[in-house]
């Protein structure tokens, strides 16, 4: 089901989409292929939005940069210096988070209207990324295609091809807050992850050196605890690679007994605690549990490689999927 949602300046019309399945309900919207978002019951059957959003379209317009549910791409996270080399040349993107290129650049994808098809149980967002779009080479024809399984998890298949050497790497960036709306913070949830490694970052928030092993630091999550503050790092998962969704991450809120579980083919997890997202929001509203590869990588030979060639198809699947106890 869809509906309107708004109009851009330049009068391009926004549709908002429903989709309902199993105790959840979804709301989609072809700006930004934004999950605006996702109502789950509580272990009492009370049912309540768990991520981050806005009300209207001017409240995302007026508020890009939490990437709020948003689908970003081209390249998801930082590229360092805003450049890298590819096949002997050196491509240079909009340092939009300077000295840094972020999450696609001034005009990622979460940035444009997409196209929108009803599939079963769920949508297929598709659009074409034009060569030289923020400074990325080749021509990229992208799918997003989300769903709802016969169990209400959410489930966000990418797939792309390229007419020209190019690096891909997608995720979706909500933040969730298992308490619901007015519960405040979400630093009290508690977090275990499937990763024995993370990669330190330097002040700009780019990896430096290798990863490290996360036993006796703050960021051993091996064992479930409070999540806490001050995260935007990439955890290096223990699976790596996989060719279909392994389970990596479980989010859980004592208050309500709601559980978040993440499943993904992806190598890395960005973990962002949002301690500045501004108004309305409190500092650590929501946590971001991005699935993706690793900050960086164009520049990184010895990270898992997030280039794309013509020819081959760039997949990528992860999977939200919401309990409660």
């Amino acid at each position: 089901m869809s509906e309107h949602f708004g109009t851009l300046s330049d009068g391009t019309p926004v549709h908002r989409w429903t989709l309902e399945r199993a105790g959840t309900r979804v709301r989609v919207l072809s700006y930004g292929g934004i999950v605006q978002s996702v109502e789950v019951p509580d272990r009492d059957g009370h049912a309540a939005n768990v991520v981050l959003g806005f009300a209207d379209l001017d409240g995302y317009l007026a508020h890009p940069e939490p990437y709020l549910g948003a689908l970003v791409g081209r390249y998801a996270n930082r590229i360092a210096h805003a450049r890298f080399p590819l096949d002997g040349v050196t491509y240079a993107l909009e340092p939009n988070n300077a000295p840094n290129s972020l999450h696609g650049g001034g005009r990622g994808f979460d940035k444009w209207v997409w196209d929108v098809a009803p599939v079963a149980h769920g949508l297929r967002l598709s659009r074409v990324a034009a060569h030289g779009e923020e400074g990325f080479p080749g021509r990229l024809e992208v799918s997003a295609t989300y769903t709802l399984d016969a169990s209400g998890a959410l489930r966000l298949a990418y797939e792309a091809v390229t007419d020209a050497p190019t690096v891909v790497n997608l995720t979706n960036h909500s933040y969730f807050n298992l308490g619901g709306p007015g519960s405040g913070a979400a630093s009290g949830h508690e977090l275990r992850l499937a990763a024995g490694h993370y990669t330190p970052v330097d002040s700009d928030l780019i990896p430096a050196g290798e990863p490290a092993a996360v036993a006796g630091t703050r960021f051993d999550f091996r064992g479930t605890r409070k999540i806490g503050t001050d995260y935007d790092h990439n955890f290096v998962l223990d699976k790596g690679v996989t060719g279909a969704p392994e389970e990596v991450a479980e989010l859980h809120d004592p208050a309500t007994g709601r559980v978040l579980t993440v499943a993904t083919t992806e190598p890395g997890l960005q973990v962002y605690t949002a301690e500045h997202l501004g108004e309305p929001f409190v500092p650590c509203e929501g946590v971001a549990l991005e699935t993706q590869h690793f900050p960086d990588s164009p520049n990184r030979p010895d990270f898992p490689s997030t280039v794309l060639r013509p020819g081959d198809v760039y997949r990528s699947e992860t999977v939200y999927g919401f309990s409660m106890r």
